[in-house]
Order: structure tokens, then C-alpha cells, then sequence
């Protein structure tokens, strides 16, 4: 998929939480095509001591508005200097970067039964937990487009960690846990009782241990899972090697750069 360098215009910033702001980007032309999974690569203008540019995931991509949304968890000087942007600056941005989720596969066997996608009822489970709940909204929604009913399942520490509750509500059903039992069931994603219905496959991003207790879920009920990994990605393509991971291949194991790779693999090839 074709790469950009772009300057996009804010046109919209909106607090989420004490720690997270969701950013909307938008040009004159049409925004790129974008697939649920892949990241932005944003430089951070007057930040002096931001050398880097910092990865974001897609959280949405509405192509009515042409806008892209990006969700920006303010932890470091960085980040948080994103959280001060104001509609009408300009953020520069390398997209689309990296390998999406696998949506394709839904398509292909709509095509083999010779039927309409929404006849298709195919069962997804999106789990999301922190920012890595924010790809699952874009994924979500094309699987919605393509008529199919997702369900997303969001933990947080408590209910100021779930955002985009009403956004999310929107393209299928929402179930949520909370650490301390604030909104939802208390636990973690993994203790819920919606755990107990059939699921087709399993997508999932956030925490790494919370990815690796989704995998061996995944695996115990023999359910095709992907996980979009959170490794630190510097530069987006490849050749600086901070994000390497070790995976699994036919005959061997190998490493692989996240960014390039990735971010998105299927649980059978991570040394989880």
C-alpha cells in the first residue's frame, strides 16, 4: 500500500479523559485509504527535546467528513504536546503504516457462498483494553459496513479508562469490564461472562498481558485471534530496529520489525 507524507489540518480536538485527547485530521483532497490495524507516524513540532516521530494507531476514519481520528494517550512531553494542538494546526504524519487486521477472509467467503456479506454471521469478538482500544473502533466499524455484528469487549482500571462508549455502541455490542467494578463486570476482559458465547475469531490490542491471556483463550477454544502488538516503533519502516520481535515462521523462528511486519499478527506465530 502506497505511503504519504502529509500535512493535515486539525479540525477538531476533544478531551476523552485526564490522559487521553482524540485528534481529527483532515486535507482538501481525499484522505488515503486506510485498513483497521494500521498506524500514523506523527512529528512533534515545539517539542525540543522530541527527536522522534510517535506512532498512533487509526482509532477512525470517517469518509463522509474526510477526517482521520487519531487517540493520543498524553504520557511523555511528546504526547503531551499533541494534546495542546488547536483546530487550524497542521500535524505532519507518515501513513498508512504497517499490516492491518485480517478482514479480507470475510469477503472471500461471502464470495464462496455466493452470498451478501450481511448474510454472512460471521462472530467477532474485538477486545480492547487502554489505548489499544482504539483500533478496535475502526475495525469495528468496517466489519458493521460489511454487515456483521461485532462484539467489542473494552477493560480499563476503571470507567474513566473506557472511552467512546456511545461510538463504539454504534456498530455492534459493548461489553466492558472495570478493575475495581465501577462500570461493567469487575475483572479483567478475560473474566467476562460474554466469554461463554461462540465466537468465529478473536481480535485484540492493548496491555501485552492482557494480550497473552486473549491468545491462550484464543487457543484453549481453537479460535482464529490476531493481536495488534504495542512494540516502540521510531520510525515506521523498518530500519531503525527498536521494535523487533521474535515470531514464529514454517520452519523457523526469525526476527522481524514490528512496524513493518506487524503490527498485526495472528497469535500462532508470537512466542507467547
Amino acid at each position: 500500500m502506497k505511503k504519504y507524507i502529509l500535512d493535515l489540518t486539525v479540525c477538531g480536538v476533544e478531551r476523552l479523559s485526564e490522559k487521553h485527547v482524540l485528534i481529527k485530521l483532515t486535507q482538501e483532497l481525499p484522505l488515503p485509504e486506510m485498513l483497521p490495524g494500521q498506524f500514523v507516524e506523527v512529528r512533534v513540532d515545539g517539542s525540543p527535546n522530541t527527536f522522534l516521530r510517535r506512532p498512533i494507531s487509526i482509532n477512525f476514519v470517517d469518509r463522509e467528513r474526510n477526517e482521520l481520528w487519531l487517540m493520543v494517550a498524553m504520557i511523555g512531553e511528546g504526547t503531551r504536546r499533541l494534546g495542546q494542538l488547536q483546530p487550524g494546526d497542521v500535524l505532519n504524519c507518515v501513513l498508512p503504516l504497517g499490516n492491518g487486521f485480517t478482514i479480507s477472509m470475510f469477503n472471500a467467503q461471502c464470495s464462496m457462498l455466493n452470498v451478501q456479506c450481511s448474510m454472512f454471521n460471521a462472530q467477532c469478538l474485538l477486545v480492547g483494553g487502554g489505548v489499544g482500544m482504539a483500533p478496535m473502533l475502526y475495525l469495528g466499524a468496517m466489519l458493521h459496513e460489511m454487515g456483521m455484528e461485532p462484539t467489542f469487549l473494552l477493560g480499563g482500571r476503571t470507567a474513566a479508562d473506557l472511552l467512546e462508549l456511545n461510538m463504539f455502541r454504534k456498530f455492534g455490542r459493548v461489553c466492558v469490564t472495570t478493575e475495581d467494578g465501577s462500570m461493567g463486570e469487575q475483572g479483567f476482559v478475560t473474566n467476562h461472562s460474554v466469554l461463554a458465547d461462540h465466537f468465529d475469531r478473536i481480535y485484540t490490542c492493548g496491555p501485552t498481558p492482557m494480550m497473552k491471556a486473549v491468545a491462550r483463550y484464543a487457543k484453549e477454544h481453537a479460535i482464529d485471534c490476531e493481536a495488534s502488538l504495542e512494540n516502540m516503533m521510531a520510525c515506521g519502516l523498518g530500519a531503525c530496529l527498536c521494535c523487533v520481535e521474535k515470531v514464529r515462521t514454517d520452519e523457523s523462528l526469525m526476527n522481524v520489525c514490528v512496524c513493518k511486519e506487524g503490527p498485526v499478527f495472528n497469535v500462532n506465530r508470537l512466542l507467547w
